[in-house]
């Protein structure tokens, strides 16, 4: 079946000496894999492989075969061309941490258009800020809404916030129950948007904290969830 789809780049591995595996989230197959033969030693390879950069948003044409575990590209195109994401060093730390957590956390094999928008949208967005220190956090805590686990804020007044419940609580349940300053940037983060993020002033210590607290939400809701290699230096960028 010919396919044209969107496609957000999620991770790339180098296959035997000459191939590249590249896994994509795409707009109407969820999580698929592409092999591209002889990527790596064609002269012609090197622009192919900056394609695949971290989050590209591509445009795709494929042979899908829905029982293959790995696809075929027969065409493609960049979707959207950034201006800042993979030149800013700062913005690429973002987009690999993000990349990274996305390919964690995306497993489904089926398409999700709101999920695939939203994501599609704040990677725009984050391509023309110049204040963004605290967007990977309302990213992540936003992204929890599409995978099932968006924190109840029924009760969003409450002095705790239960993570393995994904509820606010009036008293101290259990071990993963938060309080103090990242419970207040929780609420914080729950009513506001990306626009009016700068808005929200928060030191590199209260960010790394909370950044922790959330990774840990996202691994107890989660059960493929790992901790993103690149965390340690990517807290190093930030702090």
């Amino acid at each position: 079946m010919l396919l044209t789809t969107n496609a957000i780049v999620l991770s790339k591995l180098k296959f035997k000496e000459s191939d590249l595996i590249v896994k994509c989230y795409t707009q109407q197959k969820g999580v698929v894999s592409f092999l591209l033969h002889g990527v790596l030693k064609s002269k012609k390879g090197g622009a192919k492989v900056a394609y695949f950069q971290p989050l590209s948003q591509l445009q795709v044409i494929t042979d899908f075969k829905p029982k293959k575990s790995l696809q075929y590209i027969k065409d493609i195109k960049v979707s959207h061309m950034y201006t800042t994401l993979h030149s800013h060093i700062l913005k690429g730390a973002v987009v690999m941490f993000l990349a990274e957590v996305l390919s964690s956390t995306l497993q489904e094999e089926e398409a999700n258009e709101p999920l695939y928008s939203y994501i599609e949208h704040t990677l725009l967005w984050l391509d023309t800020q110049s204040e963004y220190a605290n967007f990977h956090l309302l990213f992540l805590l936003k992204l929890s809404k599409y995978l099932g686990f968006y924190p109840d804020v029924s009760h969003i007044d409450y002095a705790f916030f239960d993570l393995n419940e994904g509820k606010f609580e009036s008293k101290y349940t259990s071990k993963y129950c938060i309080t103090g300053d990242n419970l207040e940037l929780l609420k914080q983060l729950l009513g506001t948007t990306f626009d009016a993020l700068p808005e929200i002033k928060i030191n590199a210590k209260q960010r790394q904290s909370f950044l922790n607290m959330i990774l840990l939400y996202f691994e107890l809701h989660l059960g493929s969830f790992k901790t993103p290699k690149s965390l340690q230096v990517f807290n190093q960028v930030f702090s």
